[in-house]
């Protein structure tokens, strides 16, 4: 069964927060090879403006995920997880993610499209502090095969 493209314009509501753990950041910098000491050394973090440890770039697809989950895990969207390959991850950030912050995500499904027996879900992530500031939005597309594939 297809996933359903009714479900493009859904905006799921807000995510709990999501603790930022410093580290969080220094094990996901050592995974994707990104070595600069503000990623796990409070004091070079500090040197340069920020409160704790930045977190890489794209840290932002851990927090992003735990919202696009809320889309997977919905039975009515029909997506089979076992048949995700991820297609496209895009980052815009407003600011550096840093240890300590707590941060809340929504999640709007943008598009839905087939494409020879694939459909590709396209979904944003607006992640903000608790106060409401935009923080980053991450884009992301999930290539879905089809039954067939």
């Amino acid at each position: 069964m297809p996933v359903d493209a009714g479900f493009v314009g859904r905006v799921y509501p807000p995510t709990p927060a999501y603790e930022v753990a410093s580290a969080a950041l220094a094990a996901f910098a050592e995974a994707t090879g990104a070595t600069h000491p503000a990623y796990a050394d409070p004091a070079a973090a500090r040197a340069l403006g920020y409160p704790d440890v930045l977190a890489p770039p794209t840290y932002a697809v851990v927090i992003a995920q735990r919202a696009e989950q809320q889309l997977i895990a919905d039975p009515a969207a029909r997506i089979d997880f076992s048949r995700v390959v991820h297609a496209d991850e895009r980052f815009t950030h407003q600011r550096p993610i840093h240890a300590g912050d707590r941060l809340i995500t929504t999640l709007h499904v943008e598009q839905i499209m087939e494409r020879a027996g694939i459909t590709l879900v396209t979904t944003r992530c607006e992640i903000a502090d608790e106060a409401g500031a935009a923080v980053c939005t991450v884009r992301s597309t999930l290539a879905v095969r089809g039954e067939d594939r």
